[in-house]
């Protein structure tokens, strides 16, 4: 198996995508942007009662595009923003539609002030056959120190540095 590294997210401010960028400075890798094929509207309130809905009935949407070599990757970062306490659908369907057995899964998330909440635990839920290494989280948009904080993040759960 080859040591590639794959960076997933899915982000829907922006925040995420930037913090996902930030990580593929530091290890490398693919970055892959998880997309709905139907795109959440623009208006706050209008996601935060969508994504409330499907989060509730266990919604996964349909996904835009797919990854066909993911048996290539070794170790899968997984970015999303806390909704509602945990991933948001489309990075569920993601996790759901692609078999990440024995793959070392690498969480990260954006939030508005709720932290890590669920998110560490439900990627484990939907990954039971995979190692999820301890997650990284940030506030909005990761300013400030940031850069130091996730070397220090990857340098304490063993991710090599590019």
């Amino acid at each position: 198996m080859s040591d590639h590294v794959l960076l997933v997210y899915f982000t829907h401010s922006g925040n995420t995508r930037k913090l996902a960028e930030l990580l593929h400075e530091k290890v490398g890798g693919e970055l892959f942007e998880i997309q709905p094929e139907i795109p959440y509207p623009d208006s706050y309130n209008t996601v935060v009662e969508q994504a409330k809905k499907e989060i509730r009935d266990g919604y996964k949407p349909a996904l835009k595009s797919e990854i066909g070599n993911l048996e290539s990757y070794n170790t899968i970062f997984v970015g999303s923003p806390n909704w509602w306490s945990t991933i948001a659908p489309p990075v569920a369907a993601f996790l759901s539609k692609n078999d990440l057995s024995g793959k070392t899964i690498v969480p990260f998330c954006t939030h508005g002030g709720g932290g890590l909440a669920r998110i560490e635990r439900d990627i484990t839920k939907l990954c039971p056959q995979s190692t999820v290494l301890e997650s990284f989280e940030v506030y909005g948009s990761a300013g400030g120190n940031v850069h130091s904080k996730i070397t220090d993040w990857l340098q304490r759960i063993g991710v090599a540095l590019q």
